[in-house]
């Protein structure tokens, strides 16, 4: 087996996965955030869909939620390629879970603090934007990075629409060469460092704010 090669050809498929689980997460985080304000905020009717939204997103597989959007879309004129496809569909499905994380985080939010900004004579806008949202922040970190780790761990579902990740070099390796421990173990280790790296990110973001606030 040429390791040059293997090696090449995983490090492209590394870069595919981080590219779209980074973006659909990130694109996700937006997206969630908005849904657990409606959720929260109570609108009439809006909440009430996003609620129905939530709980049939969170009940469908990724993998089928992958056929549905590439397969299916194009019956409705929307045609895309594999990759914004696979960023749409990592957005969707990290929204709803990225949407209770944020609901819960605000959901917890002391409310003497909300009275206190009202009676101050701040708007609700900027009462979100200076003191409610730079504390549910922080308090969702933890929960934050634990559903990107399971992201990017759940992103070789996107091969299905035909994208070349990070799983499916080491799958094509396989079954050239007939020799599945070299690819599989050098993907499982990539997959390891990625998600350590997101970790140690976190931590080191977590003791930065202990040591600046006093308290995560």
């Amino acid at each position: 087996m040429a390791w040059t090669s293997l090696l090449s050809e995983l490090a492209k498929g590394t870069v595919v996965t981080l590219t779209v689980s980074l973006a659909g997460i990130a694109a996700g985080m937006l997206s969630g955030l908005a849904l657990a304000l409606v959720r929260v905020g109570r609108v009439p009717v809006a909440a009430q869909a996003v609620t129905a939204y939530v709980s049939i997103i969170r009940a469908t597989p990724m993998v089928t939620l992958a056929l549905l959007i590439f397969f299916g879309m194009p019956a409705l004129g929307v045609r895309m390629s594999p990759v914004l496809a696979a960023i749409v569909i990592i957005s969707i499905n990290t929204s709803v879970f990225q949407a209770e994380i944020w609901r819960a985080s605000i959901l917890d939010f002391p409310r003497g603090q909300l009275d206190a900004a009202h009676a101050g004579g701040m708007t609700s806008a900027l009462t979100f934007r200076r003191i409610v949202f730079p504390q549910v922040w922080r308090a969702s970190l933890p929960s934050l990075v634990n559903e990107m780790t399971l992201v990017i761990k759940g992103s070789p579902a996107i091969a299905v629409i035909g994208v070349v990740d990070l799983t499916r070099v080491a799958v094509r390796w396989t079954t050239v060469t007939y020799e599945p421990i070299p690819p599989f173990l050098t993907a499982t280790i990539i997959y390891v460092a990625v998600v350590m790296c997101l970790i140690r990110v976190q931590r080191s973001m977590e003791r930065r704010i202990v040591a600046k606030y006093g308290i995560l």
